[in-house]
């Protein structure tokens, strides 16, 4: 009953990636690149999958993949977008199997959940011996926020906005030594950590600079003028998740690595 009050609570939230779409689909894609760089392949299992675009990404590199979302909105989109994978309607905290997994990624999850510590424990016994488990949590120290502090549109860079908690269904916010403790207090090690997209505007100014700027003919700052033509678009972004490497504190997401 709880869990099942928990599922609905979860349905009700209104967060789909319309919102900020140009913006979430770049983050998507590099949050998929990062996976792929650090994942170890063969089989797959992502928690909690939402509508299957990520995992599409990820299914050619992987001979097995299964995705699992509490909500079946989401899992009916998954099944149409990611034919190739096998889908399980069901609570991480409810979710069981007997197979193990090379890899095991929850992205952008344990701020949702009711207790992140007992969902990392839940998902690392999913991996095989050698398997690694992929976490992905927004950064509260990414420099957007440390902006909008300054800013005044948020009193302190941990503050869950309106949107946060009203449309995404944010329950906490995460930095990396944060993120490192929950994963102590679930008796694992993390054998990396890094952070992905240096974004440094919120996600609709992103979303409308990357709708709006002027990528195709616009002249200087805009790309190399006079220059071979390139997307300049593709190659802002790019450049801002290869930066986003360097100082991984700042990225829009950070990420840890982890073993049993």
């Amino acid at each position: 009953m709880y869990f099942k009050r928990e599922k609905n609570k979860q349905e009700r939230y209104k967060f789909h990636r319309g919102y900020f779409k140009e913006y979430n689909s770049v983050l998507g894609y590099y949050q998929a690149i990062s996976v792929i760089e650090n994942a170890r392949e063969n089989s797959l299992l992502d928690i909690a999958c939402g509508d299957g675009i990520l995992t599409k990404q990820l299914c050619d590199k992987f001979k097995r993949v299964i995705g699992v979302d509490a909500s079946t909105i989401q899992l009916h989109r998954a099944r149409k977008n990611c034919p190739k994978a096998e889908f399980y309607e069901s609570l991480i905290e409810d979710f069981n199997t007997n197979e193990k997994f090379d890899t095991v990624i929850m992205l952008n999850l344990l701020e949702h959940v009711i207790n992140p510590v007992a969902v990392l424990k839940k998902a690392a016994n999913f991996l095989k011996k050698d398997g690694i488990l992929i976490v992905h949590v927004p950064n509260a120290l990414a420099v957007n926020r440390k902006i909008a502090k300054i800013m005044g549109t948020l009193s302190n860079e941990y503050e869950l906005s309106p949107f946060d908690e009203k449309i995404a269904g944010h329950r906490r916010s995460y930095d990396t030594s944060l993120l490192l403790k929950d994963i102590k207090k679930a008796d694992l090690r993390a054998v990396k950590t890094g952070g992905i997209f240096y974004k440094m505007l919120s996600s609709v100014q992103f979303d409308w600079l990357l709708k709006k700027g002027l990528w195709q003919n616009g002249g200087y700052g805009w790309g190399r003028v006079g220059g071979p033509k390139k997307n300049w678009k593709y190659e802002f972004c790019r450049a801002c998740y290869e930066f986003g490497k360097t100082r991984p504190n700042d990225c829009n997401i950070i990420y840890a690595c982890i073993r049993k």
